[in-house]
Parts: structure tokens; C-alpha cells; sequence
């Protein structure tokens, strides 16, 4: 294996990208046959697996985005937004046979409806995924499974062309839009290094009704389990090992979207540092709080300085990235 200090990116996110087109203000609900107004409009980029990239290159990893875009006017605005966080785009893909994903979201006060194009981001499987790409990376993080129809279906390959590059692999499946969790997870986790669902996933996947359940039922066949829980924090659970950490309150929220991707970034940014999980969780937990403190999954992680300050404003936590 060649050595981490050859690696050219710490990390690589592999998956979706789709731009988000965010409604505000809107003149009532949609009915067919009938136009209605929205007074405010933004396009901004989308997925949960560009915010985990977006916020872990902010928090100091070297992260390179490997997905599918169309080769479009949104392909070349999600490029030109990876690129201005920081994010590597050299193993993008351009296509001309699919458009960009989209995502509309209606927003009404504190509900939404959403409708997604899903585009280039639903044919992208194991055939476009370069070995000497991922060899170029110390880690790979999966975000989304159920939402990409073709990484659906190989991920178990996917998995297996990763794991043979001798990088380390984390995954967070997401909801399945669908509830038909077609995950086969005794066969994919024993080779996943870090697994994060949160709780109502991995309820959902194995079929349990209580937390204590599901952790049972999945645990012979992990190596690190991490499981988000929203305000009541996180637990890292190992064959042998497990340990809860209690949330970090914001009394103010702002926006919770993409704070499960937040604390992605937080805790794979310092596994590929080398730290220890204790602070793995540590920052996992602070990233998935300063994540509420702005709008928009992305917003409270601008810089370095941004993400100090919020963390000692908020948190009354000292942290130097």
C-alpha cells in the first residue's frame, strides 16, 4: 500500500451531487392547472454528500468529490461551487446522456415539499469509478445509497473496488424514499470502517423497534458503528466498546438541514488526522452543532476562522483546525 504521506486527498466523497432550487415566500400551495408565485428564489448546491465534502475541506481535510453531473449550465455551477470550498473536482464526470439532478424545494415556514430531478447522479455505478482514483485517497466516505439508483445496485461492489485500493471506507446510507431498505448489510458492513446512520435509519434497516434492538442485531457485523440521535448526540459503538456523548445545544437554531452531514465531516476529518474516536466524536458532535447556527448545511462552515468562532460563540468551545 503506498504510504499516506504519498496521498494526493485525504478524502474522497463518492456520490450524489444535484443543485437545490429553494422557493421562499410562495402565494399559496400548487394545484394543477393553476400558477402561483414565489416572492423569493436560490440556487445553491445540493446533496448531502457536497455538504459532508464542502465541511470536512473547511475543517482542514484535502477532499476531492468523485459523482456524475450533466454537461450542463448546473454541472458547471456545482463544479464552480466544490471548487469554491475547496473541494478537488478533477474526478467529476461530465455526461451529455443526463442533465444535472435538481431538487425544487418548496419552503412553508418550518415545512417543505421537495421534487427531485435525480439526472446524472442516478446512472453513476462501479463501471465510472477509477481504481487508481480512489488509490489516490487515504479515505472514501458513500453518502445516500437509496437516492442513487445505480450505486444502489453495485454498491457491494463499489465497496469491495474500494476496499482493494487499501483505503479506508465510511458510509451513511440515508433514508430509503422508497422504505424497501434493500441494504444487505451483513454482507457490506464487515468491510465499511466506519458506518453512520442515525437512529431511525438503523431502526428501519434491521427491522427493530428500539435502538438497543438494532445495535444487537447489526454489531457482529461492524468495526466502528456511529450512530447520530439529533439533540440527544451520538454513540460510538465498537464489537467490544461503546460510548455516548451528549449533544452540543444550540438554543437558537437557525437551520438543522445537513446536520447529520456536518457531523460526517467532523468525525472523518479527524479519523484521517489520526486522532483518536473519542475526539472523532468529539468534533463530530461540535460540527453537527455549529451546522445550526447558520442557514443552509454549509453556511456556518466558511472558513477556519468561521468555524472556530462559532464553535467559542455557541459552545464555549476552544478548538484551533
Amino acid at each position: 500500500m503506498t504510504c499516506c504521506k504519498m496521498k494526493k486527498f485525504d478524502i474522497i466523497a463518492l456520490g450524489e451531487l444535484n443543485v437545490d432550487l429553494l422557493l421562499n415566500r410562495i402565494c399559496g400551495f400548487p394545484e394543477v392547472g393553476k400558477e402561483i408565485f414565489a416572492k423569493e428564489m436560490v440556487l445553491t448546491l445540493g446533496s448531502s454528500t457536497a455538504i459532508f465534502a464542502a465541511n470536512a475541506a473547511s475543517l482542514g481535510a484535502r477532499v476531492s468529490f468523485l459523482g456524475m453531473v450533466g454537461h450542463d449550465d448546473f454541472g458547471a455551477f456545482v463544479k464552480t461551487s466544490l471548487e469554491g470550498r475547496g473541494v478537488d473536482t478533477s474526478n467529476l464526470i461530465e455526461v451529455s446522456t443526463a442533465a444535472t439532478g435538481l431538487t425544487a424545494i418548496l419552503n412553508y415556514d418550518e415545512d417543505r415539499a421537495n421534487v427531485t430531478y435525480p439526472g446524472a447522479m442516478s446512472i453513476m455505478g462501479v463501471k465510472d469509478i477509477r481504481p487508481e482514483a480512489i488509490a489516490a485517497a487515504r479515505h472514501v466516505h458513500i453518502s445516500s445509497i437509496f437516492m442513487q439508483e445505480t450505486l444502489h445496485r453495485d454498491i457491494l461492489e463499489i465497496v469491495r473496488l474500494v476496499k482493494a485500493q487499501g483505503v479506508t471506507l465510511s458510509m451513511d446510507m440515508q433514508f430509503d424514499p422508497e422504505e424497501k431498505w434493500d441494504f444487505d448489510y451483513r454482507k457490506i458492513l464487515p468491510s465499511v470502517d466506519i458506518f453512520m446512520p442515525n437512529e431511525q435509519e438503523l431502526k428501519a434497516l434491521t427491522g427493530k423497534d428500539s435502538l438497543e434492538e438494532a445495535i444487537k442485531e447489526v454489531r457482529p457485523y461492524i468495526n466502528i458503528l456511529v450512530v447520530k440521535m439529533g439533540s440527544k448526540g451520538s454513540l460510538v459503538i465498537t464489537k467490544d466498546s461503546e460510548k455516548k456523548l451528549s449533544a452540543m445545544l444550540n438554543q437558537n437554531v437557525v437551520d438543522a438541514i445537513g446536520a447529520g452531514d456536518s457531523f460526517n465531516a467532523g468525525f472523518i476529518t479527524a479519523f484521517v488526522q489520526g486522532k483518536d474516536l473519542e475526539y472523532c466524536q468529539y468534533l463530530g458532535n461540535l460540527a453537527g452543532a455549529i451546522n445550526t447556527t447558520a442557514a443552509g448545511g454549509t453556511g456556518a462552515f466558511k472558513s477556519k476562522k468561521a468555524i472556530e468562532d462559532a464553535a467559542r460563540k455557541f459552545f464555549k468551545q476552544d478548538i484551533t483546525l
